[in-house]
């Protein structure tokens, strides 16, 4: 097999940078190593930037997230039993959309095979070869029991997650990993019930953080800080609903809508950068060489940002002839990614609650919300990096 460029991984990065690579005339082949019911119906919750929902739109995928989406103008942050509300679209002029991820993904699937685009669902033994050289190669099997297969690119786009064979076949002396554990992980619930709230709660509370999302008009989407080496099998649903009120409780009585729990589990958090992103004709995207915490709702967008340059410097090496954003690549992601860690970082210092700190340090935490939420340039530093910072094209 032949193609332009050879993509690993049907996530929101792979898919996306296929359908771009597309709209500027270059060919693409998407090897996958789960099936699509299973990426179909792998449930992840979505924030989408400002600059991801325009995307969606000018790629004409964009119907049923308007339909189904829901466009948020502000998020609230609680503390000390009060909410102080970040209007988001009055500081920037944007907005975020919730918009599940796994029906980002339905959407791109979709409009990718109405293109007659080539995407292997199931690949097994996936490996790459001669990634610095002009001819790499992909080598996979359709099923355990089928020869091997080739498949010859002038570039593979390595957009296969954490897990990934990508970023392995990147030699160690050749790249640098970054990578922060923290000592939490959120559980999460889907309820059925209604919204509780119109727009997004971060809690911060003296039990611990929660934060109130929504899938839907009868699915919500809910969280709490647990322990990172916390089992599921310890939090029943009626200590979750107890948990959720007392953590969410303020002063005039505000508590969730509450339902049935059709789905629990728990997250691990963490953030991982690997540099460069690239080496040889293999590009990195996304998860495969970064992840952040949940907290500042970024990493489905980062992967999204990640595509939108690497297309960008494909089309010019295909239209021009040029090199020179390729060579860039790295370091025109990896300024957006950091800042992205920053501030995911700086949310997650912020709104949970750490055993290590003593009195002092809860009380200087509880004084920087206070002073972020009651000062307009503190507002203002959370709502542009909330809608998403641009891409910097000139490092």
């Amino acid at each position: 097999m032949r193609t332009q460029v050879g993509i690993l991984g049907a996530g929101p990065a792979g898919l996306m940078l296929s359908l771009l690579l597309a709209q500027r005339g270059v060919e693409s082949v998407v090897l996958e190593a789960r099936s699509r019911q299973a990426i179909e119906q792998t449930i992840r919750a979505g924030v989408l930037e400002q600059g991801t929902a325009d995307l969606m739109r000018e790629l004409g995928v964009h119907r049923r997230m308007e339909k189904l989406g829901e466009e948020h103008e502000g998020i609230e942050f609680r503390f000390r039993g009060r909410g102080r509300r970040i209007p988001l679209k009055e500081l920037t002029g944007k907005c975020v959309t919730l918009y599940a991820q796994h029906e980002v993904i339905k959407d791109l699937v979709a409009a990718r095979l109405a293109q007659g685009g080539e995407i292997l669902f199931s690949v097994q033994d996936v490996s790459l070869e001669a990634i610095d050289t002009e001819r790499p190669r992909i080598r996979f099997r359709r099923d355990p029991d089928a020869p091997f297969e080739l498949l010859e690119c002038d570039f593979i786009a390595g957009c296969d997650g954490f897990h990934g064979p990508s970023r392995a076949a990147i030699p160690e002396s050749a790249r640098q990993e970054f990578v922060k554990t923290y000592p939490m992980g959120w559980l999460g619930i889907l309820t059925q019930a209604p919204p509780s709230s119109r727009e997004l709660i971060y809690s911060n509370s003296d039990r611990g953080f929660a934060l109130v999302s929504t899938r839907s008009p009868e699915i919500q989407r809910m969280y709490l800080q647990v322990d990172a080496d916390d089992d599921i099998r310890n939090w029943s649903d009626d200590r979750i609903w107890e948990e959720l009120r007392l953590r969410l409780a303020t002063e005039d009585g505000w508590e969730p809508i509450e339902g049935p729990i059709l789905q629990k589990s728990i997250v691990q958090m963490r953030s991982f950068v690997c540099a460069p992103m690239q080496y040889g004709r293999l590009y990195l995207t996304g998860d495969a060489a970064h992840i952040v915490p949940p907290t500042g709702a970024k990493g489905l967008n980062l992967a999204v940002s990640d595509a939108r340059v690497l297309a960008e410097a494909i089309a010019r090496y295909y239209r021009d002839g040029s090199d020179h954003l390729l060579q860039r690549y790295s370091a025109i992601c990896l300024r957006r990614v950091w800042k992205a860690e920053r501030f995911s970082y700086f949310m997650t210092q912020m709104l949970h609650r750490f055993s290590e700190h003593s009195p002092f340090e809860r009380e200087i935490q509880l004084a920087e919300l206070d002073y972020i939420t009651s000062s307009r340039h503190g507002l203002a530093t959370i709502a542009e990096n909330y809608v998403g910072l641009p891409i910097e094209w000139d490092t």
